[in-house]
């Protein structure tokens, strides 16, 4: 049994906090909200992510991030990709040197650009960076229904205990040596899940998706390859396999965010509405920004940023896209 830290109390964190804890393993969860922390540990439920779900026993919760992570043997990141630099920082002390540090947060920071696990290795640089993604809505992993994702690090010994330490009978976890062509597939997926609800929304059918997954697919794959990724990564778990996750299922917060905006809501009222965080918003920008700095044209990643933040109508957007230059398929 390992003693583990989870930070964030998120839906996904809550629920990888809790597979850990059903897994055998001492599991202490942080939570921002102290209300979030004391309903776990009183109700067994996390009220504001996760509600209806009740929690595993030997799942604790605290909301005192260095106690979530003090003696700890790993520690689960899963804060929004915007706080974990602040996050982390804040309890640099505590975490004991060269513990395995897995990364689940599916976003870019803002302004450097930066993945979850590169500030990682700046903010906690004796520490042992995994990166977790793949096909996983969270409702579904806490219901047992089989899934299958990725842990990817430079360090195979690393990356073989987060497969040991997270899988079970329900959840099969495989082994990667490209950190970031993962991380990238996390975080860019999300953009164009946001473009397929606005497809949905639009009214339009299977046709526009199966083209947007398909161009969407490219756009990842020549961002992730001028950033040092291997491109098969691109049609794994990490790639393929949660771009079609998020850009087709219902419990997808960054499609049904798509669906409002295509039905006339701008992205101050949709999130004014809302409370859970929705990264492929602040992804869009970023991967236009990274875009521009390798050389690499992503133009629905292009039109959804002006979507989000310029107010561009969704319906002239797909009509750009769809009068753009003709070109081969293939980019190189």
């Amino acid at each position: 049994m390992s003693r583990i830290g989870v930070l964030g109390a998120g839906s996904w964190g809550t629920t990888l906090a809790d597979l850990l804890a059903r897994n055998g393993h001492e599991v202490c969860l942080w939570a921002y909200e102290p209300e979030v922390a004391e309903s776990v540990n009183a109700r067994r439920e996390n009220p504001v992510y996760l509600a209806g779900c009740r929690l595993a026993e030997g799942l604790s919760a605290t909301s005192s991030a260095a106690h979530a992570v003090r003696g700890a043997d790993l520690v689960l990141c899963a804060t929004p990709s915007h706080a974990v630099r602040a996050v982390l920082s804040g309890v640099a002390a505590a975490v004991p040197a060269g513990v395995i540090c897995v990364s689940a947060t599916k976003g870019l920071e803002p302004g450097s650009l930066k993945t979850a696990s590169a500030v990682i290795g700046e903010v906690w640089p004796e520490t042992r960076v995994v990166v977790l993604s793949g096909p996983s809505f969270a409702l579904e992993v806490f219901q047992g229904q089989p899934t299958a994702v990725c842990a990817a690090s430079r360090d195979e010994a690393a990356a073989g205990e987060t497969q040991r330490q997270f899988s079970n009978a329900r959840f099969r976890v495989y082994g990667s040596r490209d950190p970031i062509g993962v991380e990238l597939g996390g975080a860019l997926k999300n953009v164009i899940a946001i473009a397929a609800g606005i497809l949905e929304g639009l009214g339009l059918g299977h046709n526009p998706r199966a083209a947007l997954i398909t161009r969407g697919l490219a756009e990842i794959t020549r961002l992730g390859v001028a950033m040092g990724a291997d491109p098969m990564t691109f049609a794994g778990l990490a790639g393929m396999g949660d771009l079609v996750l998020t850009a087709t299922g219902q419990l997808s917060r960054n499609r049904t965010l798509g669906v409002a905006l295509a039905k006339g809501q701008t992205l101050a009222e949709y999130s004014a509405a809302h409370r859970t965080v929705a990264e492929g918003v602040g992804t869009a920008q970023a991967a236009v920004a990274l875009g521009e700095r390798y050389g690499v044209e992503l133009p629905i990643c292009h039109q959804v940023s002006r979507i989000l933040f310029e107010g561009k109508p969704p319906a002239e957007a797909v009509k750009d896209l769809m009068e753009r230059a003709l070109k081969m398929e293939q980019w190189r």
